[in-house]
C-alpha cells in the first residue's frame, strides 16, 4: 500500500527530528514483528510520545495506527491526516465502534497504536491501565508490544514550557525502547496486569540509563526530580477535570 500522505509525514518528522537536533536511539526493535497484527501499547509522559513510536516501527518497516480522540476531528488538516493515514479516532463517550474498528485492523494484521493510560502522566510514572489494550489484543488473538519512550517529555509535556521552534538547539536525547511481544495471557486482568508489569520494568530500565538531573521539572520524584507523585499528579487531574465540566455547563447554559 503506497499511502502517500503516510510517506510525506514520515518523511517530515524525520526532518524535523534532523533540523531539532533531537537524537532519538532505538532499543529492541527487532521485537516489532516484520509482519502480522500486534497492539502497540506506549507510554504517555508527552504529546510528542508518537512520532519516535512511529520511527521506532518504520524502521521495521510497519505502519503505526493510532487510536485518537475524535475531538483533534474539528481540526481540517488533522482530520485530513487522520482520514489519510488510517489513524483511529475515538470518541470517550461511545467508544464501541472504534473498539471495532481497531480489532478489524488487528485482524487484518495492522499495528495498532495505543496509550494503556490514556492520558498524559504528569508523574512520568505509569498511571493505572484502562483495560483496551488487554481486550483488543484478546479479542483479535495478536500480541501485545510494550514500548516505553523517555525522553520526549522534556521538549513539550503537560503543564510546563513548550521547547519548540529552537531549530538546531534542541538536541534532546530521546530513547525508544521495545520490549519483547506478549501474548494474551487468557483473561483481561491477566493480560493486563502483565503489560503493566512488562512496561513498568522497561521504564525503570530506560529511566536508570538516562541521566536524571535533581530537582529537574522532567524527572520523576522517585528519581529526585520535582515533577509532581502519582498521587499529586491524580490530583491535579482531577482538578482539571472538574474545571472542564464548570466550564461546560457555563458554555452550555449561555445558549439555552
Amino acid at each position: 500500500m503506497a499511502e502517500p500522505t503516510y510517506r510525506t509525514l514520515e518523511m517530515l518528522a524525520r526532518l524535523l527530528v534532523l533540523v531539532t537536533g533531537t537524537r532519538i536511539s532505538y532499543v529492541g526493535e527487532e521485537n516489532v514483528p516484520r509482519r502480522g497484527g500486534a497492539v502497540v501499547a506506549i507510554n504517555h509522559t508527552s504529546y510528542l510520545d508518537w512520532l519516535p513510536a512511529a520511527l521506532a516501527m518504520k524502521r521495521r518497516r510497519r505502519r503505526l495506527r493510532f487510536m485518537i480522540k475524535a475531538e483533534m476531528q474539528r481540526v481540517k488538516v488533522v482530520n485530513f491526516m487522520i482520514r489519510r493515514t488510517r489513524t483511529i479516532p475515538v470518541d470517550r463517550d461511545a467508544g464501541a465502534d472504534a473498539y471495532a474498528v481497531a480489532v478489524q485492523r488487528l485482524r487484518e494484521g495492522e499495528l495498532v497504536g495505543v496509550y494503556p493510560e490514556a492520558t498524559i502522566s504528569r508523574s512520568f510514572e505509569l498511571k493505572e491501565f484502562k483495560t483496551g489494550a488487554a481486550r483488543m489484543a484478546l479479542e483479535a488473538d495478536v500480541p501485545i508490544i510494550p514500548v516505553i519512550v523517555w525522553g520526549a517529555q522534556r521538549i513539550w509535556t503537560k503543564g510546563c514550557p513548550k521547547r519548540l521552534g529552537h531549530f538546531g538547539r534542541t538536541k534532546m536525547a530521546v530513547v525508544v525502547h521495545v520490549g519483547p511481544p506478549l501474548r494474551a495471557a487468557g483473561d483481561i486482568a491477566r493480560t493486563d496486569a502483565a503489560l503493566r508489569e512488562a512496561m513498568t520494568r522497561l521504564l525503570h530500565q530506560v529511566q536508570q540509563r538516562y541521566p536524571h538531573p535533581a530537582g529537574e521539572y522532567w524527572v520523576p520524584r522517585r528519581l529526585g526530580g520535582s515533577a509532581p507523585t502519582l498521587q499529586e499528579a491524580a490530583q491535579m487531574d482531577a482538578d482539571a477535570a472538574a474545571a472542564r465540566a464548570v466550564g461546560r455547563a457555563l458554555h452550555q447554559s449561555r445558549w439555552r
